[in-house]
This record gives C-alpha cells, structure tokens and sequence, in this order.
C-alpha cells in the first residue's frame, strides 16, 4: 500500500494540517506522562494533557469556543481493524511518526458496508497536528516500522463514553460509544454485538 504524507495534496480531501497553535507543551505531555502499551489504548480525557495551556487555545481557535477533551491513543498496531466517524472533526497531535488509515463516510453502502480496497494511508510525522473531517473515516493509527506511538486526541467534550441506552435498527446500529458510529472487520477483534461490515482485506501496514 502506497504510503503519502498528509501535507500532500491528496489528504486535503479528508482533513487538514493544522497551523498557527502551538502543540510543543502537548507533546512533551505525551510522551513524558502517558503510557506506551505494547498493544493499543485510549483514554478520551487525560488531566495531564487538558492542564497544558493549549487546551484553552484549541477550544477558543479550533473549536469555535465548544468544550473539548484531550486524550490520547498510543501503542503498537498495523492493522486496520475497524473505522469509525465523528458527527465533528477530531484532531490528531503525533508525538511520534504514524501512519494513518482514512476513507470516506460517503462510501459506506446503504446497508452499512464499507469496502477496506478504499483505504489510503498517510504519515503523520511527529509534531504535527491534523483535522480529521468528520465525514473521514478512521481508527487507531499504526505504527511505523516496530516503534510505537503516540497520538493527542481532541475532540469535543463527551465523545467516546458509554452509550446510556440501547440503540437499534438503521445507523443507530453502529453507535458504539457517545459520537462514535463504528464498522468492524470480521478479523479486527472487536467486542461481541459490534456491527461488522468491513469487506475486504484487513490492511496490514
């Protein structure tokens, strides 16, 4: 699978390097205060990384003046292992390279299947932060090469919780957490009951 960066001009279509906000305090956090797992975690709200300064300005400049959160994603993973999309953009900060996976929500079919041939990778190079449209399909990133990485993640305040009812039927299906409507791949590991409608193969990278 071809590798592109995200400054090229074929990522534009699903988000956009963000500029004029320093993240240097951020990514020190990052990789001085959160875990490097040997598998993959995520916590949607960290104080370590909410308590630096760029919080304020990321939620006054990015985000309009709407409450956000700042988590993280880190770990080691090459696989592809499922997607999933906002109804707001996320935006990522890399502490570390990382590549990527992203497709188009507009691709998904009427009955909730999604073809993994779409995928494109991009390289994330640490210390660079993007927006990831809402409508642009993702999940955790990869690694590059054996070292593992370490990712902020942002995006408004509640996304990623417990759901607090039972959702059924059309779109509702795929609501795996607060915001987060996901499709898994039959070989992604995902919890029993999440809706499985990748096709194609588990893109290895």
């Amino acid at each position: 699978m071809e590798i592109k960066k995200v400054t090229d001009s074929a990522f534009r279509k699903y988000g956009k390097v963000v500029e004029n906000i320093d993240f240097s305090g951020l990514i020190r956090a990052l990789t001085e205060k959160t875990p490097l797992p040997a598998d993959v975690v995520y916590e949607p709200s960290a104080e370590v990384l909410e308590a630096e300064p760029v919080f304020e300005t990321v939620q006054k400049k990015a985000y309009g003046e709407m409450p956000v959160q700042i988590g993280y994603c880190n770990g080691h993973n090459h696989k592809l292992n499922a997607l999933e999309y906002h109804r707001s953009s996320e935006i990522n900060v890399a502490a570390t390279d990382v590549i990527l996976l992203v497709g188009h929500q507009q691709d998904i079919t009427p009955e909730f299947t999604y073809d993994t041939s779409l995928v494109e990778a991009f390289l994330l190079p640490k210390g660079t932060a993007v927006e990831v449209y809402a409508t642009t399909l993702h999940y955790a990133p990869c690694s590059v090469g054996e070292q593992g990485f370490q990712v902020g993640i942002i995006l408004p305040r509640g996304t990623n919780y417990p759901l607090e009812m039972t959702h059924e039927g059309w779109e509702d299906r795929l609501l795996a957490a607060t915001n987060k409507w996901l499709i898994g791949h039959p070989e992604g590991g995902l919890p029993e009951g999440s809706h499985i409608g990748l096709i194609g193969e588990n893109i290895t990278v």
